[in-house]
């Protein structure tokens, strides 16, 4: 059993992180530092089932011999300084996505982990959803032909969010670029097994995102041919469309992404009835914890290393450079 401690304690954690550990085989929370201590300690009260300890500062939570691995999901601008300072104290952190506010950043997590021999994940779950693997499944299977396009989108409502700091340019990687295209992006490239090597971004804002966007459109141009759109918004309901159509059909489904309801996949061949199957990805954050723990107690891959991490923040922050510029970016 490998016992987390999370760094940086908030709603995430909560609406996410939490029932997951609840749901897990190998893993457990131990610890937690939030910035405010007094909501610390109610978390500790909140979740009397597990044997946790609020810690006054990120140093003392990273040194603990109660902790044996480290999640780290504060604001994007701490994640550099925490992922570092777990790195530092031997910890196994598991960064939470987008991995920093830049690719440089990321360069130096990936440099620092690497030198110090220290296991670094970044908690791009969706690759943990049953959906999603059975779709990655079916492209390798062939069920569709060679990929020409792809479509994958992700709106929710942000306005008025108890996540206050995902609308301050200090805090964030961006509005929903930073926030939620890097799980479309992620997954197109995990389901595809493909590298983006061209990014075509425009975006818009409104008076509450202020500098950061509140909706965007993404091109992604992928190596070995397929085209993709990716469109974020934080103004609509909440919805994950995930589709691939190839040169023999069509894959995907119209909530393909979510893990707050069982979806329906649907499968279109051209010489065949359409074929539906009803998954849950209910157990996702479940399995993430537990596939990172078995990666520290007994070196199996991790399905989601920090270096994909690295290359996710590449595309982002070409998606960032391309709507300044009004050209087409390379990663």
């Amino acid at each position: 059993m490998v016992r987390f401690g999370i760094l940086g304690f908030g709603l995430h954690a909560v609406r996410r992180l939490m029932p997951g550990f609840e749901q897990a085989k190998r893993s457990t929370v131990t610890g937690l530092w939030r910035r405010d201590r007094t909501r610390a300690e109610q978390v500790v009260r909140d979740y009397r089932q597990f044997s946790l300890r609020a810690y006054d500062t990120p140093e003392e939570l990273c040194t603990s011999s109660d902790v044996d691995a480290i999640f780290v999901a504060s604001p994007d601008a701490l994640h550099l300084a925490h992922v570092l300072l777990a790195i530092k104290h031997h910890k196994p952190v598991l960064c939470e996505k987008p991995m920093a506010m830049n690719a440089a950043e990321c360069e130096r997590m990936v440099a620092a982990a690497s030198q110090a021999d220290v296991l670094l994940g970044v908690a791009q779950n969706f690759r943990f959803n049953r959906s999603v693997l059975r779709m990655k499944e079916l492209v390798q299977q062939g069920k569709i032909g060679r990929p020409l396009l792809a479509r994958s989108e992700f709106f929710y409502p942000a306005r008025n969010s108890p996540r206050t700091w995902i609308a301050d340019a200090s805090l964030a990687c961006g509005g929903p670029i930073g926030d939620v295209a890097v799980h479309c992006i992620d997954t197109l490239r995990f389901v595809l097994d493909d590298e983006v090597v061209l990014v075509c971004a425009r975006a818009v804002s409104d008076e509450y995102s202020g500098s950061l966007e509140c909706a965007a459109t993404i091109l992604l141009e992928f190596q070995k041919g397929t085209s993709a759109s990716v469109q974020v918004s934080a103004r609509a309901e909440y919805r994950t469309p995930f589709w691939i159509s190839g040169e023999g059909g069509l894959l995907g489904g119209e909530n393909a992404l979510t893990v707050d309801h069982p979806i329906e996949l649907k499968l279109k061949t051209l010489s065949a009835a359409e074929i539906k199957e009803t998954i849950s990805n209910g157990d996702a954050y479940a399995r993430q914890v537990d596939a990172f723990a078995e990666s520290v107690e007994h070196g199996v891959p991790f399905a989601s290393p920090g270096i994909d991490g690295l290359q996710n923040q590449r595309i982002l922050d070409a998606a960032y450079r391309s709507v300044k510029s009004g050209k087409c970016e390379t990663p």
